[in-house]
C-alpha cells in the first residue's frame, strides 16, 4: 500500500481528540423528517455519551433508518438538529464525518477487490496517509480478526465476515461515534455472539459511543447501557432499562411491582403443594397475577426490599417448602411489547 499523486490534498484528515468531561458524544435535539404528509421522525431528542452503547429500537418504518441517516449527514432534517461531538450535521457535516463510522444495513461490495484493498481504500478516503494509513489498516484487520483473510476477495466472504469488514470500514479512521443499522441481521449465533463481544469492546476498551439497532432485543439487552424506543416517528422512552420501566409506570399511572418467582421442592404430592402454594398467594395483600406451574409460581409483588424479605420468611413460617425465591429480571423486550402499541405509519 503506498501513496499516489492521484490521491487527493482535500481529503478528511483524522480527527484530533475529543474533548469527553461528561459532554454528550452524541445528541439529537427536536430532530423532525417530513416526507410529503409522512412525518418519519416527529420532534425525537436523546442524548449519548462516550463509552456507552445505546440500542435503538422500534419496528420496522419507525424512524430508526431516517434518523441514523440524518446523523450520518446522508439526510437533512425538516426542523431540528443532530450533533456528533458537538459538531452540527447541518453546520458542520465535514467534521462531523471525522468523528463519525456509520455502518448501514447493507453496504457494496466493490468487484476485484481483496479485504485489505477495501479497507486501504477506505483509509485513503479519510485523508491517511502512509504509514498512518498502513498502521490503521493493520489495527483494524487485528481488532476484526481478518488479518488471515486480508487477501481474499471481498464478494466471497461470509456473512458473518462481511459484517466484520463493514465494522472494520466504520473503523478505520479511528472515530468517536459508531452508528450501526442491523449489524446482527442475517448472522448466524456464533457470528452474532462474536460481533456482541466486538462492539462491548468498542465501548469499554476505547471508549467510543455506539448506537445500534436491531430487532434481536434479547442481544441488545446484554450489551445496552441505556435505549431509546421510537414508534411512528416518536420516542416513546429512553434511559436505562429500569428508567425506562418507571417512565412506562408514570405514562399509565401503574403502581411499581416486581415479578417474583418460588419454586418448592419436590415432594410425592407436588401438585396439592403447588395448589397450596397458589392458594396462599392469592389470599396475601399486594400480590397479583399468579401464575403457577407444576412446582413453581410467578407473581406480581407490590413492595419493597423489606416487604420481599417479609414475604419469604411468612411463605416459610406458614410451612411451605420454598426452596428457590427470587426476582425475576424485567428484558429490554418487556420493556418494549409494554411501551409500543403496534403502530405503523
Amino acid at each position: 500500500m503506498t501513496d499516489t499523486p492521484t490521491e487527493s490534498s482535500a481529503a478528511v484528515k483524522a480527527p484530533p481528540p475529543v474533548d469527553q468531561r461528561g459532554e454528550p458524544a452524541l445528541e439529537l435535539r427536536h430532530l423532525h423528517r417530513f416526507f410529503g404528509r409522512l412525518k418519519a421522525v416527529d420532534n425525537v431528542s436523546f442524548k449519548a455519551y462516550p463509552g456507552q452503547v445505546m440500542g435503538y429500537i422500534g419496528p420496522n418504518g419507525a424512524g430508526k433508518t431516517t434518523s441514523m441517516r440524518i446523523l450520518s449527514t446522508l439526510d437533512v432534517p425538516t426542523a431540528g438538529d443532530a450533533f456528533v461531538c458537538g459538531y452540527s450535521v447541518i453546520d458542520d457535516p465535514d467534521k462531523v464525518r471525522r468523528y463519525l463510522g456509520f455502518m448501514p444495513d447493507s453496504f457494496g461490495k466493490y468487484p476485484n477487490m481483496n479485504v485489505v484493498e477495501y479497507l486501504d481504500f477506505y483509509a485513503r478516503a479519510y485523508g491517511l496517509r502512509g504509514a498512518k494509513r498502513r498502521d490503521a489498516v493493520d489495527h483494524v484487520l487485528v481488532f476484526t480478526e481478518l488479518r488471515k483473510l486480508a487477501d481474499k476477495a471481498i464478494n466471497t466472504l461470509s456473512k458473518g465476515m462481511s459484517q466484520r469488514l463493514g465494522l472494520g470500514r466504520c473503523l478505520v479512521h479511528d472515530p468517536q461515534v459508531m452508528v450501526l443499522d442491523e449489524p446482527a441481521a442475517g448472522l448466524d449465533p456464533r457470528a452474532r455472539v462474536e460481533l456482541r463481544e466486538l462492539i462491548r469492546l468498542l465501548a469499554t476498551e476505547m471508549r467510543k459511543t455506539v448506537l445500534i439497532s436491531s430487532h434481536i432485543l434479547t442481544e441488545l439487552g446484554e450489551i445496552c447501557d441505556s435505549a431509546a424506543i421510537i414508534e411512528a416517528g416518536q420516542i416513546l422512552a429512553h434511559g436505562t432499562i429500569k428508567e425506562i420501566e418507571q417512565q412506562q409506570r408514570s405514562f399509565t399511572g401503574q403502581t411499581a411491582t416486581r415479578t417474583l418467582l418460588a419454586r418448592i421442592a419436590s415432594t410425592d404430592d407436588l401438585d396439592g403443594q403447588t395448589d397450596r402454594l397458589e392458594k396462599w398467594l392469592l389470599e396475601q395483600p399486594f400480590i397479583s397475577r399468579v401464575q403457577c406451574a407444576i412446582g413453581r409460581a410467578t407473581f406480581d409483588y407490590e413492595g419493597d426490599d423489606e416487604g420481599q424479605q417479609n414475604l419469604l420468611k411468612k411463605i416459610i413460617d406458614d410451612g411451605l417448602p420454598v426452596i428457590e425465591f427470587h426476582g425475576k429480571s424485567h428484558s429490554l423486550e418487556d420493556a418494549f411489547m409494554n411501551i409500543t402499541k403496534g403502530i405503523t405509519q
